[in-house]
């Protein structure tokens, strides 16, 4: 569909159904003309969105704030050991992002890819870190992915894919062969013990080994996931892999 098209089928459809913040529950009003901005969240909420920029942690992504001296690993990745070499991340997890994510991975809310999208459009420093990558979203196990129905770590893979441009393109290389319990109430040792073993290689995955290789989450919470997952692709032979998640929680 020509852009124009595609401009006039939105500025329709927000008129018959106009777009509520997914955080406020208001209005958002004057979205932008060409498609940029957000779609999704207010001018207000737009204002909330914890931001991450450089400085910030090299294994995880997380800020550091104020002057940086020596070593730029943060607290929160002591004890982690990652299987991969570094991490960056678009934003934190709370306010606004928190209610996209929340959005997106429990009330099958897919229109909000379009704020995911435009979160990675105004994340430079994530952008360069994937141009020309193969970003390996981690999966979800089958039966999850059945009663969801998708799985959003591979479409903000998508997403981030279609930010980056070029030749960045999006890899199924990992299954998830292990139904886990959730990780939300388990601490990093915890979370280690539960993912032990629980992915595996596609066996049907073309590896190019001197390439770079992106695992994309969500959200990065300890790292346990991200890592038992880089773990596998080292084991088959992946040299160069980073990770990138959409927010830092």
């Amino acid at each position: 569909m020509p852009p124009s098209w595609q401009r006039w089928c939105r500025g329709l459809r927000d008129v018959v159904f106009p777009p509520l913040c997914v955080h406020c529950r208001g209005l958002v009003e004057d979205p932008e003309e060409d498609g940029a901005g957000f779609r999704h969240l207010c001018r207000r909420c737009e204002g909330q969105v914890a931001w991450v920029k450089p400085p910030h942690c090299t294994t995880c992504g997380h800020p550091f704030f104020g002057t940086v001296e020596g070593e730029r690993v943060c607290v929160k990745c002591e004890g982690l050991a990652p299987e991969f070499c570094s991490g960056r991340t678009a934003t934190l997890f709370k306010g606004p992002v928190r209610s996209l994510v929340i959005e997106l991975k429990y009330h099958r809310g897919l229109h909000v890819l379009e704020d995911v999208a435009e979160i990675f459009r105004r994340s430079p420093h994530v952008i360069e870190a994937v141009r020309g990558a193969r970003l390996v979203p981690v999966p979800l196990h089958p039966r999850k992915a059945r009663d969801r129905s998708y799985n959003q770590a591979e479409l903000i893979a998508g997403r981030l894919a279609e930010a980056a441009g070029g030749d960045t393109s999006v890899a199924k290389l990992l299954r998830r062969v292990v139904d886990t319990e959730t990780q939300t109430a388990f601490d990093r040792a915890e979370r280690r013990r539960n993912l032990k073993n629980a992915f595996a290689l596609d066996p049907a995955a073309p590896l190019t080994r001197g390439q770079l290789h992106v695992l994309v989450d969500d959200v990065f919470t300890t790292g346990s996931t991200l890592n038992s997952c880089a773990g596998v692709l080292r084991d088959a032979g992946v040299e160069n892999l980073d990770v990138v998640t959409l927010a830092h929680g």
